[in-house]
C-alpha cells in the first residue's frame, strides 16, 4: 500500500477560517515550558502572595457539584451525531478488515482522540509525543512544591457533543463537575460586583436561554436587548447556514452592519470574543460567536459548564492512553520529530524522522498511514519543501498564530470568587476562575489560586504591547492590577 500524505486531525489549537488565526498558550510562572515560578512578593495594596500553601492533605473535599446532564436524548441531535460515527467505528473493528498501523504526529486531545477511535476500528495508531507529558493544549505538570501548573485554564460545555460522548465511552463521565446552568460577568460599572445569567433547569431550549437573557437587568436595557435578539432572528431561521455565511465579517463589522450600539460589543461580544478566541472583535470572525451562540440556543445544556475534577494528564489524558495501549496502540513521549521523509516523486510520505538525543538524526518510524495531530504553526515549521508549492498546503500560510498566557496566582487568603468560570470584561483578562473552589483536587477553603486567560496578549490580537515577551513580574503586576478593580475590597481598598 502506498503510503497516505500527512493529514491534519484537528490539533489542539484553534483555527479561525477567514481571518486566519490559531492559538498558542503559555502559562506565567511557565512561561512556555520552564519550570513553574511562585509569586512572593508584595503588590501595590500590600496583598502578600505567598510561595507556599497550607497542605492539602489537611483539605476536605466539599466541591459543590451539580448533576450530570442527560445528553444521550433524541432530541440533541448533534450527541446523537457523535454516538453514531463512534460506533460506526466500532463496527469497522469487528468487520474483519485488514488493520493499518498509523503514526500520529502529537499527543495532544487530537492525537490521543484520534488514537481512541483508530484502535476502535481495528487499526494500530502509534503515537509520536515530543514532550514527556501527554496532553498539548491541556497539558499540565507540577512544580517543585508539587502544585500543578496547568498549560491554559479549560472547562468543558455542554455543546461538545464529542468529548461528551468520549468521557461516556471512557467510563469517567463522573471527573467532570458540574455547575449551576449560569454564565457570571463581572461588572465593570461596579467593581467588585457580579451578574448572572440564570438558566431555569426544567426550560428547554431555547426558552431557557430566552428567559435568562430576558430576566437580567445589570448589562443590557431593554432597548438593548431587543436590538441585540433581532440581529439574531436570521440564525434562529436558519440555522448553521446562517452562521456560514457570516465567515467573512469580524464581529465588529456584523454589529455596524446591524446597527448594534458599540456598547453591546463592550458588554457582551468582546467577552464572548476574547473567551472564545482571545482576540478583540473587530479580528474576530462572527461565525465563531453565532457557531456558539447557536449551539446555546439549540441545545438545552448547551451552555452548561463543568470543570475537570483534577490535573488534566491524571483526569483525562491517563484514561485515553491506557484504552489505547490496551487494544495493541502505543504511546511514546518524548519522542519528538526531526522531519516529515517523503518522496520526491510523488510527495507521499515514506517515514518519520525522529529526533536524536543530541539533535542528530534518530530514528525512522514507518507506518502505513501518516496523520498530523500538531497545532497550525508546527505543522507549518515540519511542512518539506516540497508540499509548501501544492496549493492545499499553501492555505497554512493564511493561518496566523496567536499566543495567549494562563496565569496562576496563590493568595495567602480565601477570595469571594463564584464557584464558575467568570467572564472578567477587563482589557487584559479574559476569563477566570477560582481553581481552589471549582476544582476538588485543588480545594482549599482556607486560601485562594486564580487561574486566568491574559488574552489579548499581542498587538496582532489587539492588545497595545507584545504581551507575550514581556518579564514576569510585568505581566503579574498588570494581572493584580486588575484583579484590584475586580475585588476592590478584598485587594484594591484601604482595607484589603
Amino acid at each position: 500500500m502506498q503510503p497516505s500524505y500527512v493529514t491534519s486531525v484537528g490539533g489542539s489549537g484553534r483555527m479561525q477560517s477567514s481571518n486566519g488565526f490559531s492559538t498558542n498558550s503559555c502559562a506565567v510562572g511557565t512561561k512556555c515550558g520552564s519550570e513553574g515560578l511562585r509569586w512572593s512578593w508584595k503588590t501595590r495594596a500590600g496583598f502578600r502572595l505567598h510561595a507556599k500553601r497550607q497542605s492539602r492533605e489537611a483539605m476536605k473535599v466539599v466541591a459543590r457539584d451539580f448533576p450530570t446532564p442527560e445528553f444521550d436524548m433524541p432530541s440533541n441531535t448533534n450527541y446523537q451525531d457523535a454516538k453514531a460515527l463512534s460506533n460506526k467505528l466500532k463496527r469497522l473493528g469487528s468487520s474483519g478488515a485488514e488493520p493499518k498501523t498509523v503514526a500520529i504526529i502529537g499527543g495532544g486531545l487530537a492525537g490521543l482522540s484520534c488514537a481512541k477511535y483508530l484502535v476502535d476500528a481495528g487499526h494500530k495508531p502509534i503515537i509520536l509525543e515530543r514532550n514527556q507529558m501527554l496532553g498539548g493544549k491541556v497539558s499540565a505538570w507540577q512544580d517543585e512544591d508539587g502544585d500543578w501548573i496547568e498549560t491554559g485554564l479549560h472547562i468543558f460545555f455542554g455543546a461538545y457533543p464529542n468529548m461528551m460522548n468520549l468521557f461516556k465511552e471512557l467510563n469517567i463521565e463522573d471527573r467532570l463537575q458540574w455547575k449551576e446552568h449560569t454564565m457570571t460577568f463581572a461588572m465593570q460599572q461596579n467593581p467588585g460586583e457580579f451578574t448572572k445569567f440564570d438558566f431555569p433547569p426544567n426550560l428547554p431550549a431555547p426558552f431557557n436561554m430566552a428567559y435568562a437573557i430576558l430576566t437580567n437587568d445589570k448589562m443590557l436595557t431593554w432597548p438593548e436587548k431587543i436590538q441585540t435578539g433581532v440581529p439574531l432572528l436570521p440564525m434562529l431561521i436558519s440555522g448553521q447556514d446562517y452562521v456560514d455565511a457570516q465567515d467573512e465579517l469580524s464581529v465588529a463589522q456584523w454589529m455596524k452592519a446591524n446597527k448594534m450600539p458599540k456598547r453591546i460589543s463592550e458588554e457582551l461580544f468582546v467577552a464572548m470574543g476574547k473567551a472564545l478566541d482571545f482576540i478583540d472583535p473587530d479580528k474576530l470572525s462572527m461565525a465563531v460567536v453565532l457557531t456558539a451562540m447557536n449551539r446555546f440556543l439549540n441545545e438545552t445544556h448547551g451552555s452548561k459548564t463543568a470543570f475537570l475534577d483534577g490535573n488534566q494528564p491524571d483526569r483525562l489524558c491517563q484514561p485515553i492512553k491506557e484504552y489505547v495501549e490496551a487494544r495493541g496502540g502505543e504511546v511514546r513521549t518524548g519522542a519528538a520529530l526531526k522531519s516529515i521523509q517523503i518522496d520526491e516523486s510523488d510527495g507521499s510520505v515514506t517515514g518519520l524522522q525522529l529526533l536524536g538525543k543530541d539533535g542528530s538524526p534518530g530514528a525512522v518510524v514507518h507506518a502505513d498511514v501518516y496523520a498530523s495531530a500538531m497545532p497550525v504553526d508546527i505543522l507549518k515549521l515540519m511542512c518539506p519543501d516540497m508540499w509548501r508549492q501544492m496549493a492545499f498546503f499553501r492555505q497554512l500560510e493564511e493561518l496566523q498564530g496567536i499566543p495567549v498566557i494562563n496565569v496562576h496566582l496563590w493568595f495567602d487568603r480565601k477570595l469571594q470568587a463564584p464557584d464558575s468560570l467568570v467572564f472578567s470584561r477587563s482589557p487584559l483578562l479574559s476569563v477566570y476562575a477560582d481553581m481552589s473552589t471549582t476544582c476538588k483536587e485543588y480545594l482549599n477553603m482556607e486560601q485562594s489560586m486564580l487561574e486566568l486567560v491574559f488574552a489579548p496578549c499581542s498587538e496582532a490580537a489587539g492588545a497595545d504591547r507584545d504581551w507575550i515577551s514581556a518579564p514576569d513580574s510585568e505581566i503579574v503586576a498588570a494581572t493584580m492590577a486588575e484583579l484590584e478593580r475586580l475585588f476592590p475590597n478584598e485587594l484594591g481598598g484601604p482595607d484589603a
